[in-house]
């Protein structure tokens, strides 16, 4: 089992940054996937960053250009660097690490409010 726990949520004003970190209680593949994910209460938790093994990253249409993943194997975190934040990127926002046959493991979330 694989315990996940985000940290460096928070209350930010639109233009500002912030840099989320999620890191595991135990080692994780090299392998694994790492990815984040969003959601805003009464919708669908929706995709906003990714990456893999390889270091190959996509992200959403809405973040492209001003959030970006990166990955410290050494370290079993992954990291999510966000800039120009807008009042639309407020939701709580989740990790998650995946590898084959059907490891898949989330965070608890951390909030990030963003202020006009």
């Amino acid at each position: 089992q694989v315990q996940l726990v985000e940290s460096g949520g928070g209350l930010v004003q639109a233009g500002g940054s912030l840099r989320l970190s999620c890191g595991a209680s135990r080692s994780i593949p090299s392998i694994a996937t790492m990815a984040w994910y969003r959601q805003v209460p009464g919708k669908q938790r929706e995709f906003v960053a990714t990456i893999r093994s390889g270091g190959t990253t996509n992200y959403a249409d809405s973040v492209k250009g001003r959030f970006t993943i990166s990955r410290d194997n050494a370290k079993n975190t992954v990291y999510l660097q966000m800039n120009n934040l807008k009042p639309e990127d407020t939701a709580v926002y989740y990790c998650y690490v995946h590898w084959n046959p059907a490891y898949d493991y989330w965070g608890q979330g951390t909030q990030v409010t963003v202020s006009s």
